[in-house]
């Protein structure tokens, strides 16, 4: 069905995980997580996603995501870019737990808790921050979340907006968690550096060498 979906794809081209599976994009760089969802006949707009490997499953609501995203987007014109710049580099520093929701999810939080003030670059820098400075250890949630609320000890926890009771980062390990904390250190650390140099061959190291400096423009 997904080959149907896009004819243009192989079936190697896609890679087939828990919950999902992931097509990627060769010329823009991009990934994109498609998840399949058995509707509840009950409950207009929610369904049931299912896990491949211990066959559990997770209530969701695809309209209200849509939602969420929209209302993000609405609020900033900048949203998808800063989500696209995580996700470049993420590919590159081959964070595969860093998962594109995961990503979405951190972008939507910095704009809520920070506001949509700064460039694009600036407000880059500033999620690298965050990542690096919270080591990923506090508890993220959204004010679409409504009881009840999950009990977590995961690592990493990230409140899904539209069912509280699931932590959409409960795949992440522990190393996994370290990893990702220490390549947003470098990045930060990194970025901070070529803003401050005007350096874009610095940027390159982080995104891979076809970045363009205009896509954080």
């Amino acid at each position: 069905m997904l080959v149907e979906i896009y004819p243009n794809k192989d079936v190697e081209d896609f890679e087939i995980q828990r919950k999902a599976a992931t097509v990627s994009f060769v010329g823009s760089g991009l990934s994109v997580d498609i998840v399949p969802v058995i509707e509840d006949p009950k409950r207009a707009g929610y369904g049931w996603q299912f896990d491949l490997q211990d066959e559990s499953k997770m209530e969701t609501c695809a309209p209200c995501q849509i939602k969420f995203v929209r209302d993000r987007k609405d609020k900033d014109k900048d949203f998808r870019t800063l989500v696209r710049l995580l996700k470049k580099w993420r590919n590159h520093a081959e964070l595969k737990p860093l998962k594109s929701v995961i990503v979405e999810l951190i972008v939507a939080y910095d704009l809520d808790t920070e506001g949509n003030a700064g460039t694009i670059e600036q407000r880059f820098c500033r999620i690298l921050l965050y990542i690096a400075q919270s080591g990923l250890k506090e508890k993220i949630q959204f004010p679409e979340n409504i009881a009840p609320f999950g009990e977590f000890t995961d690592p990493v926890v990230i409140i899904d907006p539209v069912y509280s009771l699931n932590n959409v980062a409960s795949r992440i390990t522990e190393a996994e968690r370290i990893d990702i904390v220490a390549a947003a250190q470098g990045a930060w650390e990194a970025a901070h550096f070529a803003s401050a140099e005007d350096d874009n061959e610095v940027w390159k190291e982080w995104f891979g060498p076809r970045f363009r400096i205009e896509e954080a423009a």
